[in-house]
């Protein structure tokens, strides 16, 4: 049940398919100060998932905390983060015109609209 403040998140990204080993193989092994970046910031139930036929990584996660910008601006300040996506976002190629890279003032992932939600009976 979510939370009565929280965020749903949902992004997309293509996956380099050249990349998809390496991808899984971090992913395995997510950096410790990675994972404590997004604790701090109010970053609970993430995965990401892969549809191979069209290379497209979605990930989804709730925000829990109140001010989601100043949370977000804080990963991308966190150096350990930012080593993270030095290497991932090589593997990846945005759908964002203009997206520099993760962290960047253009969103790098494309975050989606949510047109449905069931939470079933509280």
């Amino acid at each position: 049940m979510s939370a009565p403040h929280s965020k749903r998140v949902c992004q997309i990204i293509k996956l380099k398919p050249e990349a998809e080993a390496e991808y899984r193989n971090i992913h395995a092994s997510v950096w410790p100060g990675v994972l404590a970046a997004l604790e701090r910031a109010h970053i609970v139930d993430y995965s990401i998932h892969y549809y191979r036929p069209i290379q497209l990584l979605i990930a989804t996660m709730k925000y829990t905390g109140t001010d989601y910008e100043a949370d977000m601006k804080k990963v991308a300040e966190d150096p350990e983060t930012q080593k993270w996506w030095a290497v991932t976002d090589g593997m990846q190629e945005s759908f964002v015109e203009g997206a520099q890279g993760s962290g960047k003032e253009v969103p790098w992932w494309t975050e989606l609209e949510e047109v449905f939600r069931f939470e079933g009976k509280p």
